[in-house]
């Protein structure tokens, strides 16, 4: 086995296109018993390094659990990180006073899974956008808000006569836009998609997916899109960076993931998509068995349990991500 340093990659190379670089970023949750002492640590997030560069699309997959989420909400500043730093244009805004991250996370913007959990039932949706910009543009007058607003709204293809609504007087699809409109009225930078097509029939979810491209390019907007649907992704990402409990365990260019998987997880992720006319020509497994508790993680690689390749090494050595394939990374011993 080859124990020399893995060689750069763009994962974490910057150049003068990066705007988001995080490196070793790192969240642990306390686990606390009925008294309220501290019993233990799950590790969300541990030592996760990438880079996103302006005007492309991070893709962010896995299944349910593996910290998916607990990044975008990490690199939003919802939840303070454990260790790592993040480098969002230019600025650390994970060790940044709280008035300075503030101000920089005005252009760092989240799109909830859920649209209509981020709208106030009790609001219309011309407060619910007028809202933004009375905290971060204070010297807008409400006619000039109103106007910022209105264009927006039509951006995201909805009339004008929609900012008279309540979020319940609207369908699911068209929240998803309300709440598009909500984060555009910031003109941010840089948007983490989390699951923005969740919970939406095939042919809305076809319509909110163009409407981000055509917003990505009107906006000149960055994604990190985060989403179990690998179908969307391989339509749409640049990159992707597969994550299992809290790790990334591969990461590269979208096709070349897709096409020749190196790490066994991802192969099982992928053998899980539909095919019609045949099976996919790489060569896949089902998965079996759950993860191991992010509070009790085995020793060396984190998916041995459950992997086919799995022998004594798997459970002595925690694999690192290495740079052995043209235009990927994988986190395991014998990847293929």
């Amino acid at each position: 086995m080859n124990v020399d340093a893995p060689a750069p990659t763009r994962r974490t190379q910057v150049n003068e296109r990066t705007i988001l670089d995080a490196r070793g970023l790192t969240k642990h949750f306390p686990i606390r018993n009925a008294f309220g002492w501290q019993t233990g640590v799950l590790r969300a997030l541990d030592d996760v390094s990438f880079t996103v560069d302006k005007g492309e699309i991070l893709g962010i997959v896995g299944e349910s659990g593996c910290g998916k989420s607990t990044l975008g909400k990490t690199i939003m500043g919802i939840h303070q990180p454990t260790d790592g730093s993040l480098i969002f244009e230019g600025n650390d805004i994970a060790g940044a006073a709280p008035s300075a991250a503030r101000e920089r996370r005005r252009h760092l913007q989240y799109s909830y899974q859920d649209p209509g959990a981020s709208l106030d039932p009790r609001w219309k949706i011309r407060r619910s956008l007028h809202e933004p910009l009375v905290i971060h543009h204070s010297g807008l007058n409400y006619d000039e808000r109103e106007e910022r607003v209105r264009a927006i709204l039509q951006a995201v293809g909805l009339p004008v006569g929609h900012l008279d609504l309540y979020p319940h007087e609207i369908s699911g699809g068209q929240q998803r836009r309300v709440g598009l409109a909500r984060i555009l009225t910031l003109q941010p930078s840089l948007v983490v998609l989390d699951e923005p097509t969740s919970g939406l029939d095939v042919s809305v979810q076809a319509t909110i997916l163009n409407l981000l491209m055509d917003l990505r390019k009107q906006f000149d907007l960055t994604y990190l899109f985060i989403s179990h649907d690998l179908s969307v992704v391989r339509m749409i990402c640049n990159r992707i960076a597969v994550m299992y409990l809290g790790k990334v365990v591969e990461f590269g260019e979208t096709e070349a993931v897709f096409e020749t998987p190196c790490h066994p997880y991802t192969r099982s992720l992928l053998s899980a998509i539909p095919t019609i006319g045949g099976a996919r020509v790489i060569d896949t497994f089902s998965l079996e068995g759950e993860p191991p508790n992010p509070g009790n993680l085995p020793s060396g690689c984190r998916f041995r349990n459950r992997c086919p390749m799995a022998q004594q090494t798997c459970a002595e050595v925690e694999p690192e991500l290495r740079a052995d394939w043209p235009g990927q990374e994988a986190a395991c011993h014998f990847a293929q």
